[in-house]
C-alpha cells in the first residue's frame, strides 16, 4: 500500500523503480498494492534522451530494505524491469 515516507521512520529506502510516465507508475502502484507491499513514491528528476539530453521528472518508487528483494522479483514477474544502482 502506497505510504508516505515518514511511515517508514529512519529506514534507508530501497530505489526499486522509476516510472517516466504516469501510466507506468500506476501500473505499477497497482501491481505492489495488490502484492501486499508497503511502498513510497516521491517525484524526482532524471536526465533523458538519446541525442539531446534534458532534465525530466519521474516517480521514484521506494520500499523498505527488507523488501526489497521480494518486491524487485514481484515486479519482475508484472513485467517490470527493476531499478539498477
Amino acid at each position: 500500500m502506497r505510504q508516505e515516507p515518514d511511515f517508514f521512520g529512519d529506514q534507508e529506502l530501497a530505489l526499486i523503480y522509476v516510472a517516466k510516465k504516469l501510466k507506468e507508475a500506476l501500473r505499477l502502484e497497482e501491481e505492489l498494492t495488490k502484492a501486499g507491499f508497503d511502498y513510497a513514491v516521491e517525484p524526482d528528476t532524471y536526465s533523458g534522451g538519446v541525442v539531446f539530453l534534458s532534465e525530466r521528472v519521474g516517480a521514484f518508487f521506494y520500499v523498505a530494505p527488507a523488501d526489497e528483494e521480494r518486491a524487485r522479483a514481484a515486479m519482475v514477474q508484472a513485467g517490470y524491469r527493476p531499478y539498477k544502482a
